[in-house]
Formats: structure tokens, C-alpha cells, sequence
């Protein structure tokens, strides 16, 4: 393509935006993609939803949910309006003006990127690519994976990037659970391999979320993201450090932390808890320590924040044996009931969540252990985890009298917290979550 032809090619893609003919696909229908279909189909565009897990589709399909907080009715809505259509095949990737890819990025056993869900997805784009297409990578990854990843991988089409098509990286920004930020309502980071590139993406995304921060290239934004996680799991790696330093000394942590919020400048808070979940902070940091690595540099925070959290269902596990102590008990042979699989309070989410930690040590240990989530009714399978066949189980007063112990590893808003204590002979807190109880704190151990 010339220049001028160039310019052409984004103007026009400009107006597809602006009269929302553009059509938009979004691949990876989970946590992220869902909610960003939600940010562009309540702005009117109409969507494509692609995934290779034909359960999903079918279950969008059929009009429900998976996702707490997006419910049914909204899937009905986006068929009834016509502007959503769901599809594991993959050689429709030629229909969407814009591809927004939403796929996971996990760790391997090494503890190093796993790329391949990005890598299949770009060798399914290639094959259908055609000019004109906008190509944006969401999945959160390391800097320089747009560049040096994908777009060659893209480039096997014969298009070339930047004249062909348009590319660009913009970081998913999630927070499940919280009422205060959908993503329509939170701010992009978008860069961009060329100005094109980065004025089309921006464009896309300002006509559907609060708001686009463009900067100078893919590798500033992919490095913002890393940046955001990295920021929290070092922070939240202190306080759990300060947690068992305070405990040693008697002092509880979440009055300290309490105490210093208070000051109104320099100090934001953090919270200990049994280890970190979610699919962003237990992983992300060490995509920038890989790469560190690759370039004969070590990134000593990331690498002691991480061993910090990791140990935390260790001391956690450590903490419960000491107080069923108190009680002549030990942990084999305990009754003890998780309260929470979810990685976060109220949210349906399991990835990567310390629960699943705290189970396996529990069991290994000789714990007959059970487990309470309204929000997980039964215990899904999980990648690195063999653990037994369980569901979610209901806290009566005789339940809760039946068990040794009862640990809150998440501290669901809906969990009755005083008809926990009241019938509980033990109640180990990680969470915070019964520092409102007044009547039977005796029973209540904090960790």
C-alpha cells in the first residue's frame, strides 16, 4: 500500500466506526471477552464471539451465562437485538472487521510463558486474514510479543503489517466482583506497531470504553500491564511478610494496616490473605522476570514477591495446626471446611486461587476436608491440581458443628459470618472477614 492508500484505509475504518458498521470479533469468550463484548454491543456494534471450547457457545447459544456477573438476560438481549452471534468455527475469523484476542496466557511448569493459546490463535487468523482487518491483542504478556510473536505469525497470510492490516496491543483491565469498574467503564492503554495502526484502535475503543491512553509503541503497553500487576503482587507480598512478622509479635496486621490508611497521601492499602489468585498477579510478574533473565538481568522483586505469596497456604496450613493444638487436635483426622474456592469475595472466578493449595495440603496431611462457596456449587477440575470429586455444601448450624475447624480462605459478602461463629468451635480467619463479629470472638483465630 502507498501512503496516501494507507490513510485511506484508516479513514474509511475510522467511519466504520463512527456510523458502527464496523463489525467486531472478540476470540476467547471468558472472563475478559465476555464483559468486552458486553462494553461494545451496549454501544451499539454488532458482534462475533469465537471460541474453540464448543461447551461455551453452546451455552451462549442457549442463551445463559457462565459468568457471575454477566447475566442471562443480557446474552438474550444481545440475540434479541441481533448483534451477537456465537461460533467455535474458526474460518469465520474473515467476517469481523476487528479480531480482539482475549485468550489465556499461563505459565509452564518452568515457570515461563506459555504462549501457545496466542500462537494457535494467530495461525487461525492467518489463515483467513484479509486487508483492512484491525488486529488487537488483549491477553496480558511480555514486551515484545506483538511484535516478535504475532505479527509473524500473521504475516504468513502475505499481508504485510501496517500496510495490509492494522495492529495493535491493548491490555485487558478487569476487576471481577467490583460494581464501580465494568470495562466500559475503565480506561485502555493502547499502543501500536504504526500511527494508523494506533489512530484506528483508539478510535475502536473510545467508542466503547471511559476512555484510550495511546502510547508510542505495542512494547510500552504490553510493559504498562506487567507494570500494574508487578505493582500489586510486590505490595501485597510486604503485608503478608509484615502478617507473620506481626503475628510472631502479637500484633494484628489488619489494625495496622487500618491505622496507616488513614493517612490521606503516600499510602494506599494492601491486605494480607492465604496466597494470591486470579488469573493477572500470580502470573504476570514473571513474564517480566523471564525476560529479564533472557537479557542476563535478574528482577529481584518480582522473584521474592513471588516466593513470599507462593508461601503463604504453607503458613496458612502451619497456622491451623498450631490452633487446632489449642483444642488437643491435630490435623489428621480433623473435620475442616473451606469457606471460599474462588480466588476473590463474591466473584465465581477459581483461577489460580490459593483454595486449591490450601485443599491439597489439607488432604495430604490427612484432613477430612469439605468445602463451602455460593458462588462455586461444585469443585471444577483444575489443571495442576488432582483433588477429589466435591460440591459446595451448606452451612447449617448442625454442618458447622460437625467440623473441628472451619478456615476462610474468601471472604464472600455471602457468607453469615455471626451463624458461622455462633455454631463453629473454630473459626480461622485469613481474610478479615469477622472483624465486625462481636458475640463469640473467642473462637476466632486470625492468620
Amino acid at each position: 500500500m502507498t501512503t496516501a492508500t494507507q490513510a485511506s484505509a484508516a479513514t474509511q475504518f475510522v467511519d466504520k466506526i463512527t456510523d458502527r458498521t464496523a463489525k467486531i470479533g472478540v476470540i476467547g469468550l471468558g472472563y475478559v471477552g465476555l464483559p468486552l463484548l458486553d462494553a461494545f454491543i451496549s454501544k451499539q456494534f454488532s458482534c462475533v464471539g469465537f471460541d474453540v471450547d464448543q461447551t461455551k457457545v453452546d451455552a451462549l447459544a442457549a442463551r445463559t451465562s457462565y459468568i457471575k456477573h454477566i447475566a442471562d438476560s443480557k446474552i438474550a438481549a444481545w440475540y434479541d437485538q441481533q448483534r451477537f452471534d456465537a461460533t467455535s468455527d474458526m474460518s469465520r475469523l474473515s467476517e469481523p472487521d476487528v479480531l480482539l484476542i482475549c485468550v489465556p496466557t499461563p505459565l509452564d511448569d518452568a515457570r515461563d510463558p506459555d504462549l501457545k493459546y496466542v500462537i494457535s490463535t494467530c495461525e487461525k487468523i492467518a489463515k483467513t486474514l484479509r486487508p483492512g482487518q484491525l488486529v488487537v491483542l488483549e491477553s496480558t504478556t511480555y514486551p515484545t510479543t506483538t511484535r516478535d510473536v504475532m505479527i509473524p505469525i500473521l504475516e504468513r497470510s502475505g499481508l504485510k503489517a501496517g500496510d495490509d492490516f492494522f495492529v495493535a496491543y491493548s491490555p485487558e483491565r478487569e476487576d471481577p466482583g467490583n460494581p464501580d469498574f465494568s470495562a466500559a467503564g475503565i480506561p485502555k492503554v493502547v499502543g501500536a506497531i504504526n500511527d494508523d495502526s494506533l489512530l484506528v484502535a483508539c478510535k475502536l475503543y473510545d467508542a466503547a470504553v471511559a476512555g484510550t491512553v495511546p502510547v508510542s509503541s505495542c512494547e510500552v503497553a504490553e510493559a504498562a500491564k506487567v507494570l500494574e500487576n508487578i505493582y500489586r503482587a510486590v505490595n501485597i507480598a510486604l503485608v503478608n511478610e509484615l502478617k507473620v512478622l506481626f503475628d510472631a509479635m502479637g500484633i494484628d496486621v489488619w489494625e495496622v494496616i487500618n491505622a496507616a490508611k488513614t493517612k490521606p497521601f503516600g499510602f494506599q492499602a494492601f491486605y494480607p490473605g492465604p496466597g494470591l489468585g486470579g488469573h493477572c498477579i500470580p502470573i504476570d510478574p514473571f513474564y517480566l522476570s523471564w525476560l529479564a533473565r533472557k537479557q542476563g538481568l535478574n528482577a529481584r522483586f518480582i522473584e521474592l514477591a513471588g516466593e513470599v505469596n507462593r508461601s503463604m497456604p504453607d503458613y496458612v496450613v502451619q497456622r491451623t495446626s498450631l490452633f487446632l493444638n489449642e483444642f488437643s487436635k491435630s490435623i489428621r483426622g480433623s473435620k475442616i471446611c473451606l469457606l471460599g474456592i474462588a480466588y476473590k469475595k463474591d466473584v465465581d472466578d477459581p483461577r489460580e486461587s490459593p483454595s486449591f493449595d490450601l485443599l491439597t495440603r489439607l488432604l495430604a496431611m490427612g484432613a477430612e476436608v469439605t468445602y463451602s462457596d455460593p458462588h462455586v456449587p461444585k469443585l471444577p477440575a483444575m489443571r495442576h491440581y488432582d483433588l477429589p470429586a466435591m460440591k459446595s455444601e451448606e452451612l447449617s448450624a448442625e454442618f458447622l458443628a460437625s467440623q473441628d475447624a472451619v478456615l476462610i480462605a474468601t471472604g464472600h459478602t455471602d457468607f453469615d459470618y455471626d451463624t458461622i461463629v455462633q455454631h463453629s468451635h473454630l473459626v480461622i480467619d485469613t481474610r478479615n472477614a469477622t472483624e465486625g463479629i462481636a458475640v463469640g470472638r473467642e473462637k476466632i483465630r486470625k492468620t
